[in-house]
């Protein structure tokens, strides 16, 4: 009787303790999408800022960018390409993040959402993955946008 009472306890701790495990596991991805959100809203707020050096500082070394047919691959070379969009006193599009997923081990992340031109026109849809390379610490390492399809138009 003694070793089912003991069976039954541990049966019943371990499936205990794995509730805990998958509890804290939700909680901690929720944390982190919103660390991921709130990295890509200060990462678009770059760009209305017309802060290419804080644009900078979001990017991995390893960056890579998908722009149009060419790919961009390395901080500098990214920073370097997207310098252009820095110029001028307006922003020549914005973006936020909609959607954002984080992996259960925390280190990868994915966000996208619309892009918008600067008189608020949805002009593309972009996704970006994202790396956490401190606590706390989200850097891309990915980004490729989409244009987006008139469907309405004959």
């Amino acid at each position: 009787m003694r070793t089912v009472t003991l069976i039954a306890f541990l049966v019943v701790s371990a499936v205990l303790s794995a509730c805990t495990v998958v509890t804290g596991l939700a909680k901690n991805t929720a944390q982190l999408q919103e660390e991921v959100a709130a990295t890509e809203r200060a990462f678009a707020k770059s760009m209305a800022d017309r802060d290419h050096d804080a644009f900078s500082a979001f990017l991995s070394d390893e960056a890579v960018f998908f722009s149009g047919p060419k790919v961009l691959r390395g901080k500098q070379q990214v920073a370097a390409a997207w310098k252009r969009f820095y110029e001028g006193p307006i922003a020549p599009f914005s973006w936020q993040p909609e959607q954002v997923e984080v992996l259960l081990s925390g280190d990868l992340a994915l966000s996208s959402g619309p892009v918008r031109d600067a008189k608020g026109k949805l002009i593309a849809t972009f996704s970006s993955i994202w790396r956490q390379e401190a606590r706390g610490v989200w850097r891309i390492v990915f980004d490729k946008g989409n244009d987006v399809c008139d469907c309405h138009t004959p």
